[in-house]
């Protein structure tokens, strides 16, 4: 008796787990459902019948700076879900802390800085000495996160909601080069990209247009003038309330509001700004050397090295000793991933850094997993894109500063001209892939000589020469035919 109820508690235990179980299982497959169609929904269909090598359609000027914009409603911008900005800083420039509501990845095209990222909830690890004569009158010491050396060819990744900043400790100008990604799900806005400044009095040009051009209209007067006096995140908050929140005095409070500030987004330090930063010694610099070029090693880290309070924000794609793939003829390419910058695996966005020399070309490919935004950063050349219907959605001449977007799956080739081909291509996945189409790892030369002959009407030895005359990967010397034809 007691064994057939034993039996029968068993039995109904494990009907309810089972139907807990599957319960859970519903759910956790609806989530995840509803994350792939947020992500679906926030992308505009890619119905893109003509790109164009597109330059910035706004400029923003500040104190120390000038702020440029791409034009986010173009198809290709619409099609990806991401939008483009560069800021240049100018000496002793300080870009004011912000934080957006999209995942950036920022590569910094020339000079040098330093930056800083707030994680919440983590500790203020950099603290000052306190030995100085201004921290002996001010008896107190300074207490800040952790802060970053940037230089030319640094990739930065930054999640959504982190406020960062940069300040230009160089003797040139900093130029950022910046993309956001307005369709990531860690984004549960919309697709227009937001930031929220700490500091300053910032002209919200950029918003207040894209608002009104996105709807097709101009906004009224009022309207027009509100977003033209639009001030950072603490002019909106009662200055009592800020006050208490912060235990200081009222008119405190109001300096931190900002009201009469009219140096925009990029403001001068009074004097050579100074920041807690720890030397990096010479044992350190080989250690962090050898780890750039053996991404492996992630794979063998017990899940304790790094948190978000203690992650590599930076990666430098610049070095050609570095370079993933290398022609001495013909250029080379750089990654930076998951795989070499463990914080991308949840920024979900990648970085690619191509040199060619004249005349040479990039392998004809597609982008398996991504869509492929190239900035480009030096030199000349030309890019020819083509849909799925055979038909080319651009092919024209692009030079330094210009953006063309390949979209997932588009067939692209790039051919450098006389001057050179550089440039940065930021995609929309942590581990983007291409499939190439010319070239030693190509599709064409994995295919059997019997079906290359069939599928194009040639010969079998014409097939052969198709498959096996070029033995280099992804970066292409000029052929004979492309030099006798520039004699």
């Amino acid at each position: 008796m007691g064994s057939c109820s034993l039996l029968s508690l068993t039995l109904c235990f494990l009907v309810l787990f089972n139907c807990c179980f599957a319960q859970i299982e519903q759910v956790s497959s609806r989530h995840g459902q509803q994350q792939q169609g947020q992500r679906r929904s926030q992308r505009s269909e890619c119905q893109i019948d003509r790109i164009n090598a597109l330059e910035p359609a706004r400029k923003i000027r500040s104190e120390a700076g000038v702020t440029e914009i791409w034009d986010e409603n173009d198809d290709q911008f619409q099609c990806a879900g991401v939008v483009v900005i560069r800021h240049t800083i100018n000496n002793r420039g300080l870009l004011l802390p912000a934080y957006s509501n999209t995942p950036k990845l920022i590569y910094v095209e020339q000079g040098r800085g330093i930056q800083g990222a707030v994680f919440p909830g983590c500790p203020e690890t950099f603290q000052s000495s306190g030995n100085s004569s201004q921290d002996r009158r001010e008896s107190s010491e300074d207490q800040h996160q952790k802060v970053r050396k940037v230089r030319e060819g640094d990739v930065v990744a930054l999640p959504s909601g982190v406020a960062d900043w940069f300040y230009n400790n160089g003797d040139s100008p900093l130029v950022l080069v910046q993309l956001l990604d307005t369709s990531n799900p860690a984004n549960q806005l919309d697709q227009d990209f937001r930031e929220f400044f700490l500091a300053g009095n910032p002209r919200q040009e950029s918003q207040s247009q894209r608002s009104s051009y996105q709807r097709g209209q101009y906004e009224d007067e009022s309207r027009r003038e509100q977003h033209e006096r639009s001030r950072n995140v603490f002019s909106g908050f009662n200055e009592r309330i800020l006050a208490e929140a912060f235990n200081i005095d009222t008119k405190l409070a109001r300096r931190m509001q900002n009201e009469n500030d009219n140096r925009g987004i990029i403001v001068r330090a009074q004097h050579e700004l100074q920041v807690i930063s720890p030397r990096q010694s010479q044992e350190e610099e080989e250690r962090q050397q050898e780890s750039r070029r053996s991404p492996r090693r992630s794979h063998e880290d017990n899940g304790v090295e790094e948190t978000f309070c203690t992650a590599r924000l930076k990666l430098n794609i610049n070095d050609p000793e570095d370079a993933d793939v290398f022609n001495p003829r013909a250029g080379r390419l750089t990654t930076v991933n998951s795989l070499n910058l463990p914080i991308l695996r949840y920024v979900q966005l990648s970085a690619e850094r191509g040199v060619l020399y004249p005349n040479s070309l990039m392998s004809p490919h597609w982008n398996i997993n991504a869509h492929s935004i190239m900035y480009i950063t030096g030199g000349n050349g030309r890019i020819q894109i083509v849909g799925d219907n055979g038909q080319a959605v651009f092919d024209g001449q692009v030079r330094k500063g210009q953006v063309v977007t390949a979209p997932q799956n588009f067939a692209v080739v790039m051919k450098a001209g006389s001057q050179g081909l550089e440039w940065v291509s930021f995609k929309t996945n942590d581990n983007a892939q291409i499939s190439q189409l010319a070239g030693r790892v190509s599709t064409i030369r994995a295919l059997p000589d019997e079906v290359v002959a069939n599928s194009f009407q040639i010969s079998r030895e014409d097939a052969r020469r198709l498959k096996n005359n070029r033995d280099e990967v992804s970066v292409l010397t000029a052929s004979r035919q492309s030099q006798y034809e520039r004699d």
